[in-house]
């Protein structure tokens, strides 16, 4: 395992926990991935288990940012790979051919179940859409908006109940222009029966999908959410690291990826706005990172109360060390763009999106930025999937042994020696494989979920 030379900890192969390769100084900073994680509160022997009982954290408060980049441009490179995938009549371009189904209103969640079970559409059920004041139903309506709008549905039935908040009428209003063949409304209080009006919209969805055919396109094309879950002592080692590289590469191609969870940024958001790749989006990515900040303290929170119990349990102690493994499934470069909430992607390159660690909230949020498909690295596993095709890369073998239908890829193999060049090369084919039809395990076992940001009041 290579160790960075100014680490003074290595990680056990055998648990994921750290341990002194020296003797350290109470006070002193203990560095993992190049960077302090924390400082010692004792001293520290030679050999010693490093963990909660004698390492704490550094972070506290704000702070203050200054601009000043350290990146290297993208070596951008020609490459003939390709994936199968569908061209909307908009132009855009979907990894998936499905129809789905979107509830307005939670009340509606067990008829879209059920149309869903006679059709083979997949819905996305969630309890908002009514009851809700100022932001929280504006957020509803975006993450909606953006489920609706995404091209691996090729064709999307709305509906609605008729009372909600977020009734059909103003949802339309909010949707803005959409193509009508695609795009289909049903209010369930105006119809004798929602079940079989439904499945016949669903049948007339079905006709106007088979008029897409896959076809040959540029890998370029692809979007790609990055998230983790369930990190371990091995996150930043195996499996955030391969994602970083495979990150890399595809920028290289022209292709673009997307990375959320800002909490999971504290402790290493400098080293993102080192890579910014103006001015300008430094200034937003100081903004992401400080209004985050706010969110926590507003709601008389601690700023940096992480890891979770799992982490811990898997080896990690402090925020910082979580956050310099996270950080890693972005790569080395530039940061292009910083997305709000409803924002797609527009660069090609590395964006940031605004959005919480919380697993399913953080996949739905990539999922409407525009990702195709979602990488999805864990320590400990977990079956979350997102509406996209959700790649499960295990950070050890252990998991990929114990849980091989959560997981779809293995990083632990680079525990074991093989190559990071050899398993991205891997894991990029495995890709495309995904990219071009093959099934993910979060799709062979129905593990499709959204769950939407909350921070207002409920009537």
């Amino acid at each position: 395992m290579i160790i960075n030379p100014l680490d003074n900890v290595e990680v056990n192969l055998g648990n994921g926990h750290k341990y002194a390769i020296c003797d350290i100084k109470r006070g002193s900073n203990v560095i993992k991935y190049g960077n302090p994680i924390g400082h010692a509160v004792c001293d520290i022997k030679k050999g010693e288990h490093i963990h909660t009982h004698n390492l704490k954290t550094n972070l506290s408060g704000n702070l203050e940012y200054t601009y000043k980049p350290d990146f290297l441009p993208v070596k951008h490179q020609n490459t003939d790979k390709t994936f199968m995938g569908y061209v909307r009549k908009d132009g855009k371009v979907g990894i998936r051919n499905e129809i789905w189904i979107i509830p307005t209103v939670g009340c509606v969640n067990d008829t879209a179940k059920i149309l869903a079970q006679k059709t083979d559409a997949v819905c996305f059920e969630h309890p908002f859409g009514c009851s809700q004041l100022g932001s929280d139903a504006e957020l509803t309506k975006t993450v909606l908006k953006g489920l609706v709008n995404h091209p691996n549905a090729a064709g999307v039935l709305v509906l609605g109940l008729g009372c909600e908040n977020n009734n059909i009428k103003l949802f339309k209003e909010f949707l803005g222009e959409y193509d009508k063949q695609r795009v289909k409304f049903l209010n369930t209080q105006d119809v004798n029966d929602e079940i079989l009006e439904g499945v016949k919209i669903i049948n007339e969805l079905k006709e106007f999908a088979n008029s897409f055919k896959p076809q040959k396109l540029p890998i370029s094309k692809l979007v790609i959410g990055l998230k983790c879950g369930g990190s371990d002592g091995y996150s930043g080692i195996t499996a955030n690291s391969l994602v970083g590289s495979l990150s890399d590469k595809l920028v290289s191609f022209g292709g673009s990826c997307v990375l959320s969870e800002v909490p999971e940024m504290f402790g290493a958001e400098h080293l993102l706005m080192r890579r910014c790749e103006n001015e300008k989006v430094f200034l937003k990515t100081v903004n992401l990172i400080n209004c985050f900040k706010n969110y926590f303290t507003r709601h008389n929170q601690v700023i940096y109360e992480n890891p979770s119990p799992g982490n811990k349990e898997g080896g990690i102690t402090t925020l910082e060390e979580k956050s310099l493994g996270c950080v890693q499934k972005a790569g080395n470069t530039p940061v292009v763009d910083v997305l709000d909430y409803g924002d797609t992607v527009k660069k090609s390159g590395v964006s940031l999106l605004n959005g919480p660690g919380n697993d399913i909230v953080a996949v739905t949020n990539l999922t409407c930025a525009g990702a195709h498909l979602i990488l999805f690295t864990t320590g400990r596993g977990t079956p979350v999937g997102a509406p996209v095709p959700t790649v499960k890369i295990s950070t050890n073998n252990t998991l990929y042994k114990n849980k091989p239908h959560w997981i779809d890829f293995n990083a632990g193999a680079l525990l074991d020696g093989k190559s990071m060049d050899v398993l991205t090369d891997e894991l990029l084919e495995k890709i495309i494989d995904i990219a071009s039809g093959e099934q993910t395990k979060n799709e062979q076992n129905g593990y499709r979920q959204i769950s939407i940001f909350k921070d207002g009041v409920v009537l």
